[in-house]
């Protein structure tokens, strides 16, 4: 796999005056196939009306509707390639019911399966600024994926509605087309929820993971169910074998995710941050009506540190609060985590099944 040197060349400036033979195409709804020359043909599309004056090549297809039940392809691209950067935008209300599924070189399972809010951090359907190197969050629900997604022979995304009205989406895949390194991995994700997670029960956050890997990101979106602190709990990372415990075991929620002290800024309470590898960017606080539970977002990506495993990967999170006597309590809070990690196989590890009444923010 590769070393955390060529993780981070395509992040910044690095590498970046070197010229190469790769050559870079764009999906969008103006260009569905990404073909040289192809953009700002349609005739019809959802800016049809608006752009009925100025006709052809004035924004005439912008966006997609995708009916409710349906799932719509956003892109179909033949490698090898590089997917470099993934723009997106809808209704808050859809960041919970579309589903993104991404396929590497044909395999029969995606390797990136999890809601679309979830897969930019937001989780809870409403905005939060996230300025971090992988995924950037802009007002009003600018998603920005700069994850790199190296693939071989093919790639195939989809967004699937799980709603039961349409979704009016806007996007943009930005790709370049060259040879892949032999050593570069897939870009896999996993998604659980635990809605509520059962008493003295751990929160799984990567299961079932075999082969050879990297682990790079955990995003988790907490609902929290019982008064007081609720982030004592550890994160444990099982590799390699590891049975009932784990080589790497953090010491608090808030610690794994580069806070201290439960968040807490004296006089000033839960405070959010987002930095380039870690963040709290979402404190939702009660509004003592119907907004009646504290909610947060946390990440962080293990870009300058990844995870290396060798044979197996099972990641999981603790949830504790403080009761009487100064010991912890077992909380049965809404966990909602999505995990990013590389291997070597294109074919993905599903995590929880994705059903509308499942994913829904209540």
């Amino acid at each position: 796999m590769a070393g955390a040197e060529d993780i981070m060349s395509t992040r910044g400036t690095a590498g970046i005056a070197r010229l190469t033979a790769g050559r870079t195409r764009s999906i969008s709804p103006e260009n569905p196939t990404g073909a040289p020359g192809a953009g700002g043909r349609a005739t019809e599309g959802t800016g049809a009306h608006a752009a009925r004056d100025l006709g052809r090549g004035w924004k005439v297809s912008p966006s997609i509707e995708i009916a409710a039940g349906a799932t719509t392809a956003l892109g179909e691209i033949e490698g090898p390639a590089t997917i470099r950067h993934l723009w997106l935008t809808t209704h808050p209300d859809n960041w919970r019911s579309l589903v993104l599924r991404i396929t590497w070189d044909g395999a029969e399972v995606p390797a990136v399966e999890t809601p679309v809010g979830d897969f930019f951090c937001s989780g809870w359907g409403r905005f939060a600024q996230v300025s971090s190197v992988p995924v950037a969050v802009n007002p009003h629900g600018g998603f920005n994926s700069y994850w790199e997604m190296p693939f071989r022979r093919s790639a195939r995304l989809t967004l699937e509605n799980l709603g039961t009205e349409p979704a009016i989406v806007y996007y943009q895949i930005d790709y370049e087309l060259d040879a892949v390194d032999a050593d570069a991995g897939y870009l896999h994700t996993q998604f659980h929820r635990s809605n509520p997670l059962p008493y003295r029960e751990v929160h799984p956050i990567v299961t079932g993971v075999r082969g050879a890997g990297h682990y790079v990101g955990t995003y988790l979106a907490w609902g929290v169910n019982s008064r007081g602190w609720w982030g004592e709990g550890e994160l444990k990372f099982h590799l390699d074998g590891d049975d009932e415990f784990p080589t790497i075991c953090g010491t608090g929620t808030e610690d794994y995710f580069g806070g201290a002290w439960n968040f807490d800024v004296p006089g000033a309470g839960y405070t959010s941050f987002t930095t380039p590898y870690l963040g709290l960017p979402q404190v939702i606080a009660p509004d003592g009506l119907y907004d009646s539970q504290q909610r947060f977002g946390m990440y962080r990506f293990h870009l300058p540190d990844p995870i290396r495993f060798g044979t197996d990967l099972r990641v999981t999170v603790q949830a504790l609060g403080w009761r009487s006597g100064g010991r912890y309590l077992p909380l049965t809070d809404d966990i909602a985590s999505t995990a990013w990690w590389y291997q070597a196989e294109p074919g993905g590890t599903p995590g929880d099944e994705l059903t509308a009444d499942a994913l829904e923010v209540c």
